[in-house]
Order: C-alpha cells, then structure tokens, then sequence
C-alpha cells in the first residue's frame, strides 16, 4: 500500500498539491488572457468612437456652411438691395406727406386752438353759472389757449424742422444706397469669418481623427 510507505506517501502528496494547483491556475489564466484580448482593442475601439463622433457632428457643418452660403448671395441679390432702397423711399414719402405743410400734422395745433377758443366763448355766454363760477371757468379757458397757442407753435417748429431733414434724405438717395452696400458687404465678411472658424475647428476634429491611430511600426 502506498499509505504505507513513507517515501511514497509524500510523491503522493505532492501529487496531489500540484494537481490542486494546476486545476486552479485554469480561470486564472483564462481571465488574464480575457484582459489582455479585450485591452487588445481598445484603441480600435476608441478610434471607432471618434469616427461615430465625426459622423454625428458632419451634418451640423453642413448645415452651417449652406446657411453660410445662403447669407452672402443674398447680401450679394442687386434686386434685394433695390428692394431695401424703395422701402426706405416709401417709408421717406408716407412721412414727408404727414408732416409737411399741408399734411395733417400741420393743422392739429391749429384744431386744438380754434376748440379751446370755440368753448371760452360758449362759456362766457353760459348762465348756468354764478358769476364767480363762470369768471373762474374763463380764466381757467384763457390759460388752456395760451398754453395750447405755444404748444401748437412748438409742434409746427418742430414739424418743420423734421420735413426739411425728410427732403434732405430725399435728395442723399444715392449715397444712402452706397451705405447700405458697405453694411451688407461687411455683413459677409462676419458671415465668412465664422465660417472659417467653423471650418477650423473641424479640422482640429479631423487631424485627432486621422492622427488617432496607426498601424504597427508606422
């Protein structure tokens, strides 16, 4: 019997030990193997997220470089900017007609005069009032009109004033066209300069997705 025998009761034993071991060294050697596969790919894995990540991110460009483009050709439209000059003369003669010398912004200090007067003298005829009543209404009537008088001079100034600049604008056209030129033209410049950042910035993406990986040895 081997139990019996000292020498070979320890072959047994270590037998036995390093069958334990062997047996236990399997998972472990599989989870190793596990990592190391799965640690394998992960820079193939990462390059295929940025790439996912590019993807998602090229519409959004495109996007921004059609509005781009539409923004320029029409600050560049002639017919748009002839538009926008007749709006400005339409906006110029509805006003000039308003407040000119026999638009309806001349005869409004003239209304108020002629109904503050229109009514003092009804009231100096009234007999429906006490004399001290009636005396108090009158003064008050006769303040209204003064006052009514220099506003109605004020405003007629002031009108004046405001027509002579509308003929003066009138007769600017051309140069207020050359105007609003120089402003659709710098608008196209911002148009472009956010563009190129836009673009920039892509490209940075694009060169860290190129860069991202190369092959062995490379």
């Amino acid at each position: 019997m081997i139990g019996s025998v000292p020498g070979l009761r320890d072959v047994g034993r270590a037998l036995g030990v390093a069958l334990i071991a062997a047996v236990l060294a399997v998972p472990a050697a599989r989870a190793q193997n596990a990592g190391t596969d799965a640690d394998a790919f992960a820079p193939v894995e990462e390059y295929a997220r940025k790439v996912e990540e590019f993807t998602k991110n090229a519409p959004n460009l495109q996007k921004k470089i059609e509005e781009g483009t539409k923004s320029i050709d029409a600050l560049a439209d002639a017919a748009k900017a002839r538009d926008e000059l007749e709006q400005l003369r339409g906006v110029v003669a509805d006003l000039l007609g308003r407040v000119s010398d026999n638009g309806e912004l001349s005869k409004l200090g003239a209304k108020a005069l002629d109904n503050a007067r229109n009514k003092l003298k009804a009231l100096e005829a009234d007999t429906r009032f006490k004399p001290e009543e009636r005396q108090l209404l009158v003064d008050q009537w006769k303040e209204l009109i003064r006052q009514t008088a220099r506003a109605a001079e004020d405003l007629d100034k002031a009108r004046a004033e405001f027509a002579e600049l509308i003929r003066t604008l009138q007769t600017r056209e051309d140069f207020i066209d050359e105007l609003l030129q120089i402003k659709r033209a710098a608008e196209a410049i911002k148009v472009m300069r956010q563009l190129t950042s836009d673009l920039r910035e892509a490209s940075e993406k694009l060169k860290t997705l190129i860069g991202g990986i190369r092959p062995p040895g490379a």
